[in-house]
């Protein structure tokens, strides 16, 4: 059974920092791309940051330069640093794992919440 469990969420003021986890199991996790995404009330989700299995980054334009995403495939889990967090990064944080080789498998976790306050 695939389960993809983050924590780190909470509230934060303008200009602070997080780190959101996102412990991984059931799941050969180096194989794994990781991603951040966020959805905040009233709005699709969207794309925050991905690492592939060798390490390369992708960061959405909004977050470029305050964010950084990382993992540890020892520990199966993968990491977000956010810091100068603004009130527009409210929103809830779902972590993705995603493997396309000749299948696709595709799996989130239940989200934590950020709330940034202004």
């Amino acid at each position: 059974q695939v389960q993809l469990v983050e924590s780190g969420g909470g509230l934060v003021q303008a200009g602070g920092s997080l780190r959101l986890s996102c412990a991984a199991s059931g799941i050969i996790f180096s194989m794994y791309t990781m991603g951040w995404y966020r959805q905040a009330p009233g709005k699709q989700r969207e794309l925050v940051a991905t690492i592939s299995s060798g390490g390369s980054t992708n960061y959405a334009d909004s977050v470029k330069g305050r964010f950084t995403i990382s993992r540890d495939n020892a520990k199966n889990t993968m990491y977000v640093q956010m810091n100068t967090l603004k009130p527009e990064d409210t929103a809830v944080y779902y972590c993705n794992a995603q493997y396309s080789q000749v299948v696709r498998y595709n799996y989130w976790g239940q989200g934590t919440q950020v709330t940034v306050s202004s």
